[in-house]
């Protein structure tokens, strides 16, 4: 397969059926059909079904509510083991060699959409797993919908129930990611209050049923129940304080995709040619692009006839099938846990820390008058909420400027007495117990919440968001020295960020990531970290038991 070779859905064409042989291909034993993604992609997905599972694992330990009740609620769908003969006339199964999949850190197989609802929303819990915000200039695909890759265990539970490999697993990553990437790129779900999993409902339809041997048919029948059936709206994210519904919605759109997949096996059609059905969400919003053209009657301005090419999606998709530009090479790490359009203040406030020695030396804080904040829209209408100033949960405490930066400036004040040293993402990293009930009501932090403005940086900062994510920070000491971080555009995790002066280890951060979120749920952090990483190496059998470890909840974390 030539380098960078790609497959272009045009919007006159039945684009539904067009991802699904897109994704039969990708996953095809045929060398010549088969995604053929370059060993950079494979690294970075690696990393990424790392980090997820590593953020899954931890929230389970530490007894978060939906991961814990969703994993409860799947001990209820236990499966009969394999080798029982128990598929026999199952035909949405007929390729697999087991009746279901486990939970994470567990023996026991059951129903494959409620293993996959219970790891997705475990895996969501923190909010710090990869990010996508969307943006594609090559193709001029810049709709900047958000997006992450909270659906790894989709690709793993088809590899599983199929017998297959972690190969075949992690090019069902990449494959997931794609569809689900490419799609943020061209259409902005958040702009109708239409919650972003979608994307990756239909991205999880398309590779679930493609891994399991679904035709292209049933396939597409499945992606248009998704649609037709289970459209989550952005009313799960609003609200003065958030709730379970926001971390597990794309855990629930995925048990959805999932059951729509078996049905379409088993003989249920679903709508057909759904992006191009003007009822349904993208034809509903945006009409039919620029191939669609109404002719009036003469003098009467009512539409009698129409000329061009009637249906059509409001856009053309274009999909990886090799090379190197994969939708995943855009995806941005979290370097602990925090809504990710903070990434620029906290690398602002880092930077500051270690330009001026003088505003971490006073464990008070009181040397520090005020922090102004700078930032784009949507940063600044999500995590500038003025209801964020006052966060009472964990879920509206990682959602909150104010919070996220004086926590972490909180935490260099107390740790700075220490080790007489300039502290990075390392020392600083937000993790679970900085979210603590303890943590939101901490009296130092409540303190310099109220020395912090957030501002609208205005029409300058918007235009250069989603390429970076255009943040400053100014902070003005008890002396009336003003320090500034200038603009911050790539922030470490950042998938631009080597371009940009704040360049850092990413490695180096993400193995300190791995091992801290990994320590909660494990005694041999650094065994669970291996036995999750390099699934390209591992067999059919180490696959089959990949998440077979031990693990147990501490207690309720919230």
């Amino acid at each position: 397969m030539p380098h960078d070779t790609y497959t272009t859905l045009p919007a006159d064409s039945n684009q539904a059926l067009g991802i699904a042989q897109y994704a039969i291909d990708f996953m095809s034993d045929d060398k010549d059909r088969a995604g053929q993604p370059d060993p950079a992609v494979l690294e970075r997905t690696n990393l990424f079904h790392t980090d997820a599972c590593l953020c899954g694992v931890s929230a389970i330990a530490l007894g978060t509510n939906a991961p814990v009740l969703l994993r409860e609620e799947a001990a209820q769908y236990a499966t009969p083991p394999s080798g029982s003969g128990s598929l026999r006339g199952v035909t949405w199964a007929k390729h697999s060699v087991r009746t279901g999949v486990p939970v994470f850190g567990s023996l026991v197989d059951v129903a494959v959409e409620k293993a996959i609802v219970a790891n997705c929303a475990a895996v969501r819990e923190w909010d710090s797993n990869g990010t996508n915000f969307g943006f594609n200039p090559r193709l001029g695909h810049t709709a900047g919908e958000f997006g992450h890759n909270d659906f790894y265990s989709v690709a793993v539970a088809a590899a599983q129930l199929r017998g297959k490999d972690g190969a075949f697993a992690l090019r069902g990553m990449v494959l997931l990611d794609e569809i689900r990437g490419r799609l943020a790129e061209v259409f902005s779900l958040k702009s109708y209050k239409i919650d972003h999993v979608v994307h990756g409902a239909i991205g999880s339809a398309a590779t679930f049923g493609a891994m399991m041997g679904a035709t292209a048919e049933q396939i597409e029948s499945a992606i248009g129940m998704v649609i037709a059936h289970y459209i989550p709206f952005r009313a799960i994210r609003a609200g003065k304080q958030l709730s379970d519904s926001k971390g597990a919605s794309a855990a629930i759109s995925t048990e959805a995709a999932v059951l729509a997949v078996k049905r379409s096996m088993a003989g249920f059609l679903g709508p057909r040619d759904i992006f191009r059905n003007p009822e349904a969400i993208f034809r509903l919003f945006e009409g039919p692009g620029q191939l669609f053209k109404k002719v009036e009657s003469a003098g009467t301005g009512i539409p009698e006839a129409k000329e061009g090419k009637a249906f059509a999606s409001p856009f053309e998709l274009v999909l990886g099938r090799g090379g190197s530009d994969f939708a995943v090479m855009g995806m941005h790490f979290k370097l602990g846990l925090y809504e990710h359009q903070s990434a620029g203040a906290l690398q602002g406030l880092i930077n500051l820390l270690k330009s001026a020695p003088r505003l971490p030396e006073d464990q008070t804080g009181d040397c520090i008058s005020s922090i102004v904040i700078r930032a784009y829209e949507p940063a600044f209408g999500i995590i500038g909420d003025p209801s964020k100033r006052d966060p009472k949960t964990r879920q509206s405490a990682d959602h909150s400027m104010l919070y996220l930066v004086c926590t972490k400036l909180r935490k260099a004040l107390e740790l700075r007495q220490a080790t007489k040293r300039a502290l990075g993402w390392k020392d600083l990293m937000l993790l679970p117990q900085d979210f603590s009930p303890r943590a939101l009501q901490d009296p130092l932090t409540r303190e310099l919440m109220g020395k912090v403005s957030f501002e609208h940086g205005g029409a300058e900062y918007d235009a250069k968001y989603p390429d970076g994510i255009p943040t400053s920070m100014v902070i003005t000491d008890d002396e009336g020295n003003t320090y500034d971080s200038g603009l911050v555009m790539y922030p470490g995790g950042h998938a631009r960020n080597h371009l940009g002066p704040d360049t850092i280890d990413l490695r180096d951060v993400l193995n300190h990531k791995f091992e801290q979120l990994g320590g909660l749920a494990s005694d041999d952090p650094k065994g669970l970290v291996k036995r999750l990483s390099n699934l390209e190496k591992k067999s059919a059998k180490e696959l089959a038991a990949l998440y077979d470890f031990p693990l147990t909840v501490k207690g309720r974390f919230d």
